[in-house]
């Protein structure tokens, strides 16, 4: 009996056994392990990895990864109350119409001589962003908030030439792992307590760790909790008096009806885009952005792309291109300050179709309603017997927490709960700040309705 031949996988190139022997047999050897002869045998997987047969249609693999899919559960089948870093907001059909364009999504990275016209778009993007925080300059997007924020520690260590680092302990957790990964090799971090009654900065704590070493103060604004940081002037003066710098994330959607970072003494401010036009795509859906005045000893410290305007030898004519190419690591590759990839310039690109759709007046009125049907939220989740809202005595943007201590039931419990009701509950963050309990992080958005809101609220009271 013949052996069984082992299929190739058609959607994989040079899978096919013959092919393989064919190239082992040009380069010279008879196994492919050889090409592996370098890494230890201690370090080589022995067994044989459990995979499944390769599907050999097109057909055939796209039924079976749908069927995979079709057990997720959505937002769109179900109210979500969850954020805590990727929300829940509309996305207009113009911003995936634009970004599926193919000069854009096959071509979003790269070089002046195959650009077509997203270097113009990806300017664009910086000055619409740039505008909304009413900072000079804004990068071409990175991966995410957390690289936007580490990134931003490690130019404000560069340009102070010291190597501490303060930060609110009410950051989001995973947003301090990355900072404290990135800043590690090099800088020392400190973190400030907050008032348990209003989730606020303790001033005194700040006053008290900072200090001649501090090269920055982080803090973010509406914080991760959702209570907006009204100290900020006061944070920042604290910073400037000991010769650091202010160093402010923030939702960029909030900017329509609160005052940008810059306005309370933020020197570098850094957030993420995904509210502006994108999809929460499972977190795929993220882009962090940096912006700073346009002073030489910030702009320098940019590790990312920027794209500026000029004039063209010919007249009427204006061409977009690199500012100060030399800064990147695509020039200055080992000895750059930071490595870039090609991160998240779609992203960018989208980002501006949204907020060029939104205009200002857009973003204010889109500000209003959510500030409107988070208060909404609030007040009738606190007529619940046993529970809070918010758990903070501060103002709150988009995002608050829910204490649920008083219902003797875990928040587990009570999402296990809700999603018998096609309900998100809000984020567990009985890991992330065990010292509050049974607490959760409610997100309210444009998209929820006053009926959403109503539903949530007495399918809790059914279940406490």
């Amino acid at each position: 009996m013949k052996n069984k031949k082992k299929p190739s996988h058609p959607y994989i190139p040079n899978s096919a056994s013959e092919t393989k022997a064919k190239m082992l047999k040009e380069i010279g050897i008879k196994d492919i392990d050889e090409l592996y002869s370098d890494i230890p045998q201690n370090l080589r997987f022995k067994g044989k990895m459990n995979l499944p047969d390769p599907l050999l249609s097109e057909y055939a693999l796209e039924r079976h990864v749908k069927g995979i899919l079709s057990q997720n559960q959505t937002c769109e089948e179900n109210i979500s109350f969850l954020g805590g870093g990727c929300w829940f907001h509309y996305v207009p059909a113009i911003c995936d119409e634009i970004n599926h364009r193919s000069e854009f999504l096959t071509a979003y990275g790269g070089e002046p001589y195959e650009d077509h016209g997203r270097f113009q778009a990806l300017f664009e993007y910086q000055s619409l962003m740039a505008e909304m925080v009413d900072m000079d300059v804004v990068n071409v997007p990175t991966y995410d908030w957390s690289q936007a924020a580490s990134t931003s520690l490690r130019m404000v260590a560069r340009i102070t030439k010291r190597n501490e680092i303060i930060i609110a302990d009410t950051v989001s957790p995973d947003r301090l792992l990355v900072i404290q990964n990135y800043c590690r090799p090099v800088n020392t971090i400190k973190m400030i307590n907050h008032s348990h009654e209003t989730g606020l900065m303790d001033l005194d704590d700040l006053k008290s760790k900072i200090s001649s070493s501090t090269a920055g103060v982080y803090f973010e604004n509406p914080s991760y909790l959702g209570f907006v940081e009204t100290q900020g002037r006061a944070i920042s003066e604290i910073a400037h008096e000991m010769g650091a710098l202010s160093v402010v994330g923030v939702d960029p959607i909030s900017l329509g009806i609160i005052v940008p970072p810059c306005h309370y003494g933020a020197d570098i401010v850094c957030g993420d885009i995904q509210p502006l036009g994108i999809h929460m795509n499972y977190g795929g859906g993220l882009g962090g952005f940096i912006a700073t005045r346009d002073d030489e000893k910030f702009v320098m410290e940019y590790p990312s792309r920027l794209f500026g305007i000029t004039e063209t030898s010919v007249e009427g004519e204006y061409g977009f291109g690199d500012v100060a190419y030399e800064r990147t690591s695509f020039a200055e590759r080992e000895e750059g300050k930071e490595f870039i990839g090609t991160c998240a310039a779609l992203w960018g690109i989208t980002a501006g179709v949204y907020l060029a759709l939104m205009g200002p007046k857009g973003i204010q009125e889109l500000g209003k309603h959510i500030i409107q049907k988070s208060r909404y939220a609030m007040m009738k989740l606190s007529e619940i017997k046993g529970v809070k809202a918010p758990l903070f005595k501060s103002h709150h943007f988009k995002e608050f927490v829910v204490d649920f201590n008083g219902t003797g039931k875990t928040v587990g419990e009570i999402n296990k709960a809700l999603r018998e009701h096609q309900i998100f509950g809000g984020k567990d963050l009985s890991k992330e700040f065990p010292e509050l309990g049974n607490c959760a992080l409610y997100c309210v958005t444009e998209v929820h309705t006053k009926e959403d809101i109503d539903i949530l609220v007495q399918a809790l009271k059914n279940f406490l």
